[in-house]
């Protein structure tokens, strides 16, 4: 029981040392940091990317957000990449003023939005006449704020050639699990990615709402294999020791599934991609970590470790105080205690976080209440996901229904008009 003790006490003190490193480095997104000098003062040229498996019902209030972005019209382009579309996508694209690249793939594990980018991308970039000097990637159910490009424009001409925008929700009241996925990105969007910008660590892509400078991908071309596409290039950014950059005032709104079972499904794809990164680039990260020395490559090694093995660790500790417990080796009350010390910061504290967050981000608290009282739940349902998934995991992909009808106006007003849903496509 002795040795037991002593493995309990190494785990504590794992996890205390990297929830401490989190707590200290989430208190930079509170830092206020000067606008850094450009390099450059110019209108770059952008290509923006849009993704889209049946997507009719809401890729016309993607394509009209772009097209009245604030920024010079002949600067930018939008390409709609139909991936094995069966409805009006495209022609509902076209008609809209999109150009459109049609895909056909038979193959299921490759009928992916990371193989979709990559094709085209690699495509395109073996074009002599390629003209741009960035591109823009977006899922097919997004709004995009008229400022966003201005926005990453200004980033690049300070010299940042990756750059995640400000990913919002456009249905955050919808339900307790749109809520919970809100809550989620807000506290992400503040305590990891900004406090990591404002700390000079690298913020991490998010799935949307990002640019990418072409230069960074001619040598290479857009190369990721994983469920996750933009934390396998955000990892192989970091490994390479290249920062990416953050724009908290490039805003994109993504629409968030509102029932369990798409939420379940798609959390799953997550966790997953996630493990497949876990596998490929924990290795590179460590020997890079070694290699350069430097606080930002440290940091994304303990990204991915702060995944699936803190997690184990966690589950390994519950485990060994039941043992001690049963062994009666611990009170009744030190075992209730030594539990609450887990359930409490996992459950309860994000709570206050949100609300703390919303507080600060001027964001609608009182619509919120039921996604926050829920907020335990939805994080809970998300463990179990991650404790399945350590034994099977299930790489088929699944369409996720998009049918909100929401413009970029609809948004701006806070939800305050209610807002008409459309039939919803359910294939596959």
């Amino acid at each position: 029981m002795q040795y037991l003790y002593y493995i309990q006490q190494a785990l504590i003190w794992i996890i205390t040392i990297y929830w401490v490193y989190q707590l200290i480095i989430s208190l930079s997104s509170f830092i206020k940091i000067k606008d850094k000098p450009k390099v450059i003062d110019k209108n770059h040229k952008f290509l923006m990317i849009i993704p889209a498996h049946n997507e009719e019902n809401v890729i016309g209030n993607l394509i009209e957000s772009i097209n009245s972005q604030n920024y010079p019209k002949d600067l930018y382009d939008i390409y709609v990449i139909a991936d094995n579309c069966s409805d009006n996508t495209e022609a509902i694209s076209k008609k809209l003023g999109a150009k459109v690249f049609k895909r056909k793939e038979n193959d299921p594990s490759k009928q992916t939005k990371g193989n979709a980018l990559k094709i085209f991308l690699n495509k395109l970039i073996d074009d002599p006449k390629l003209d741009y000097d960035a591109f823009c990637v977006f899922d097919a159910d997004n709004i995009v704020d008229k400022n966003f490009l201005d926005a990453m424009n200004k980033h690049l001409c300070q010299g940042e050639d990756v750059v995640q925008g400000y990913r919002d929700i456009k249905n955050p009241t919808d339900s307790w699990i749109s809520a919970g996925y809100a809550i989620f990105y807000w506290t992400m969007n503040r305590f990891y990615h900004l406090a990591r910008y404002n700390a000079g660590l690298s913020p991490l892509i998010n799935g949307t709402g990002f640019m990418v400078k072409f230069d960074c991908i001619k040598k290479t071309g857009w190369d990721t294999n994983t469920l996750t596409e933009d934390i396998e290039f955000s990892l192989k950014r970091i490994i390479q020791g290249k920062k990416l950059g953050w724009a908290t005032d490039a805003i994109v709104y993504d629409e968030q599934p509102v029932k369990f079972k798409p939420s379940w499904s798609q959390r799953t794809r997550w966790t997953i991609g996630h493990m497949q990164c876990l596998d490929e680039y924990t290795g590179d990260l460590a020997k890079a970590a070694v290699k350069n020395k430097t606080l930002m490559n440290f940091d994304g090694l303990l990204y991915i470790v702060g995944t699936a093995p803190m997690f184990v660790i966690t589950i390994l500790l519950l485990l060994s105080n039941a043992v001690v417990y049963l062994s009666k080796q611990m009170t009744t009350m030190d075992f209730i205690i030594n539990i609450l010390k887990y359930i409490i910061p996992t459950f309860f504290v994000p709570i206050f976080t949100g609300i703390m967050i919303m507080i600060m981000d001027k964001k609608p608290i009182k619509k919120m209440w039921k996604g926050l009282l829920m907020y335990p739940v939805f994080l809970g349902s998300w463990l179990v996901i991650n404790f399945k998934c350590l034994f099977k995991r299930d790489v088929t992909w699944e369409k996720i229904e998009h049918g909100r009808d929401v413009k970029i106006n609809d948004v701006k007003e806070n939800d305050e008009k209610p807002k008409k849903k459309v039939k919803k496509v359910t294939e596959k």
